[in-house]
């Protein structure tokens, strides 16, 4: 695999993040290693088809999803992930993933990406598969694990 693909998405994250959260971002150490789920982390997979095929995963711990989602909502509270919240995290992923096709669209590899699907951990259970992998720390607030499954 290419690392080539996951810094679109590093790069996406960290800028919609910043803007939604006010919040400052640093990247963690990036990995291949065979794809896992963290228990106690809400997830959206992101599809890709195009020249680049496979799925993206983003895993945020559970109190950073709610306080993103809080964020989303001019800081309103949230104290537990409703329809509402699952559909504000679910669009953060759409947002990171439409940015970060552009950016690999601008870099010559055209990728078009599916709806946000946002997972429950029994969805999960069954994955596999080998993936680049690299954490967004966003201090306070928590850590974001990016998990990008390339098939071409």
């Amino acid at each position: 695999m290419i690392v080539q693909y996951l810094d679109p998405f590093l790069e996406s994250a960290s800028s919609v993040i910043q803007q939604v959260c006010n919040v400052d971002i640093s990247r963690g150490e990036l990995a291949e290693r065979e794809w896992s789920h963290v228990e106690g982390h809400t997830w959206i997979r992101i599809g890709m088809t195009g020249q680049l095929q496979g799925e993206v995963f983003f895993g945020l711990q559970e109190e950073l999803a709610l306080r993103i989602v809080s964020a989303m909502m001019g800081g309103y509270p949230v104290q537990e992930m409703d329809e509402l919240g699952k559909s504000a995290i679910s669009e953060l992923g759409n947002m990171i993933s439409g940015n970060a096709s552009t950016l690999l669209s601008n870099r010559g590899v055209i990728v078009d990406i599916t709806p946000p699907l946002f997972l429950h951990q029994h969805d999960l259970k069954d994955m596999a598969g080998t993936a680049l992998i690299a954490p967004l720390d966003l201090h306070d607030m928590g850590r974001l694990d990016i998990q990008i499954i390339v098939i071409r």
